[in-house]
């Protein structure tokens, strides 16, 4: 069962393999109604497996399966329950985080946990790295020995641990500005946290600027310092170098609203940017606004 598909929405994939291999797909605008759950009575399936949810599945559905039904989540639980459970472990600095399989209850990622898989995080990992490379073939793989084990009754449900739970909202937009300000460990975390969704942002001659892959530098001297927080502070051919507190940021690539990603370098010759040029935030591009409206 998959979530509609949104009008020019690009086909599902998951939806076009399903149907090449003669299986049944099924889109309901809701899991609640009697029209979802008739249609999981009617498949008699053994287990009911939940991958990507974008939609409430009461327990009265879930239930159905003989085995009832198992979910992947991203982190190891009780930690990190929501929506954007991969992004907040880079941006918060965590050293590990991982895929926990589950039984999905009517609590957001409360049910009971059946395998866990840790997974570390490396100093330079982005969001897509850590997912793409460890989250994603991790959990197919958890999520089939998980399922073999239910049906076999060889598996234990673990409580979640309440003391340590903590639930975190989207990343989105305004959780992915950068304040100049801030520290260079928490903007590098940030900024790879934010990668490559929903992507960190600044404001660049009154628009906004989404940055990718980038380095940080530490200062170790006050003669380190060149420039203040925002500040263009280098132009070379591997990027565009920016003053923070604690250091300087090395922006490798970058995109423009509407726009494809490119070389930060390249960007910054197409816009005319120069050393003491500076970047700034979601205020700025307000205050430029309306100068122009004005």
């Amino acid at each position: 069962m998959l979530t509609p598909a949104k009008p020019g929405a690009k086909p599902d994939p998951l939806r076009l393999a399903a149907q090449a291999r003669g299986l049944a797909v099924f889109q309901f605008p809701s899991l609640t109604g009697e029209a979802a759950a008739a249609a999981l009575r009617g498949l008699a399936v053994d287990i009911g497996v939940m991958a990507y949810v974008l939609q409430f599945a009461p327990q009265a559905f879930v239930n159905i399966p003989r085995c009832g039904t198992i979910q992947y989540h991203p982190s190891l639980l009780p930690a990190y329950r929501g929506p954007s459970s991969i992004n907040w472990p880079i941006i918060k600095g965590d050293a590990f985080t991982g895929v926990s399989i589950f039984r999905p209850t009517d609590g957001l990622d409360e049910g009971p946990v059946i395998l866990q898989k840790t997974v570390r995080i490396e100093p330079h990992d982005t969001v897509g790295s850590v997912y793409f490379d460890r989250l994603f073939p991790q959990g197919v793989a958890a999520m089939l020995e998980a399922a073999d084990q239910v049906v076999a009754g060889r598996h234990e449900q673990i409580a979640q641990d309440e003391s340590a739970a903590s639930y975190e909202g989207w990343c989105r937009d305004a959780e992915a500005e950068i304040h100049w300000h801030d520290h260079v460990d928490h903007l590098y975390r940030l900024i790879r946290g934010c990668n490559p969704m929903p992507g960190a942002w600044t404001v660049v001659q009154g628009e906004k600027l989404r940055i990718f892959d980038v380095k940080k530098r530490r200062a170790a001297r006050v003669a380190d310092v060149v420039g203040k927080p925002g500040e263009i502070c280098a132009i070379g051919e591997s990027g565009v170098q920016i003053t923070v507190q604690g250091g300087r940021l090395d922006i490798l690539k970058v995109r423009v609203e509407g726009g494809g990603k490119m070389p930060a370098q390249q960007f910054a010759a197409a816009a005319g940017l120069e050393v003491g040029d500076l970047f700034a935030g979601e205020a700025a591009r307000r205050t430029a606004v309306r100068k122009v409206a004005s």
